[in-house]
């Protein structure tokens, strides 16, 4: 019900009219046209980099493609002496790591965010905070040296082999690609937890009620975008798969049992070859790698997108 409208004073002087300058010319969308001219040839050299790397693989991948063995590269048999050139159960593996290492690391990410989010003491957390940002620091080579002294003997005696297997590099792995992962959780958590923890605490429910009902449902782009993220850094690593997978071309078993990436793959043989209908299939690798890499790009792109808008929209609605 609306009260009695508010009398107007007859006295009271009228506000002067607001002065506006000339119009501005309207800008396109997506278009900054204030962007300094150092900027915009900063992004000029970056596309046209990205444009010099497809261009300089498709090349190279042009010799294989061209001498009728392109099909060739996509069967599932490499055995260079005799002519097969087959990269698919490199490609299986690199699929299979990144996947176990995603599966093993997601899960992890999470329940330290929840620690690091009422769900431990605040002293502790914070620390685990630090360390986890801290082990982003540290080397890739450093994790694999110390995992062929430490893990790889306990995953001998535990299965069958030298230890140098699958199921030794999705550990490491998932351990390499943990700090990426909360770092992104972290951050869409926090945010969260500023506008929504007050209001669930008055609301009486507990920091695991709100952990659990609230904040990960509004942050829930962001914990798609930490696995996509997370998988990207998986797929795309070299060292981790060279020094603990076992370099064996072919599809695995088991996790006891030694696989290859396409990132190892090409580290392999681009140290031993050159100049050979081998060494011409690693473009052919190579392209599929910067595929994998672009699809990756897009879709964290587009959950940023969707997220920021949750992000921006998040409020509690009892």
């Amino acid at each position: 019900m609306q009260g009695p409208s508010r009398p107007s004073c007859p006295n009271r002087p009228a506000r002067p009219a607001r002065l506006t300058g000339p119009a501005r010319p309207s800008v396109p969308a997506g278009h900054d046209a204030s962007a300094p001219p150092a900027l915009r040839c900063a992004a000029a050299i970056t596309v046209l980099g990205i444009a010099a790397v497809f261009g300089f693989v498709t090349v190279y991948a042009l010799p294989v493609l061209l001498s009728g063995q392109g099909l060739a590269v996509l069967s599932w048999r490499w055995l260079p002496a005799a002519g097969q050139f087959g990269i698919l159960p490199m490609v299986c593996g690199s699929v299979l790591l990144a996947c176990s290492a995603l599966l093993l690391g997601w899960p992890l990410a999470l329940c330290l965010c929840g620690w690091m989010h009422g769900l431990g003491p605040a002293r502790p957390a914070r620390a685990l905070r630090q360390l986890v940002h801290g082990m982003a620091a540290v080397p890739t080579v450093v994790y694999g040296f110390v995992s062929v002294f430490l893990l790889v003997p306990l995953v001998r005696q535990a299965g069958q082999g030298s230890g140098l297997c699958w199921l030794s590099a999705a550990l490491v792995l998932a351990l390499l690609v943990l700090p990426t992962m909360v770092v992104i959780m972290d951050a869409a958590l926090r945010e969260q937890g500023r506008s929504l923890r007050l209001t669930g605490a008055a609301l009486g429910l507990s920091p695991a009620q709100v952990f659990a009902h609230v904040m990960l449902p509004g942050a829930r782009r962001w914990l798609i975008t930490a696995g996509v993220f997370g998988f990207g850094r998986a797929v795309g690593d070299t060292l981790i798969p060279l020094m603990l997978a076992g370099n064996a071309p072919g599809v695995p078993a088991s996790p006891f049992d030694a696989l290859r990436t396409l990132t190892a793959h090409m580290a392999l043989v681009m140290s031993t070859d050159a100049g050979s209908t081998a060494y011409h299939s690693l473009f052919a690798a190579g392209i599929l790698l910067l595929a994998v890499s672009a699809g990756v790009s897009l879709a964290v792109r587009r959950l940023r997108g969707t997220g920021q808008e949750s992000l921006s929209d998040a409020e509690w609605r009892p």
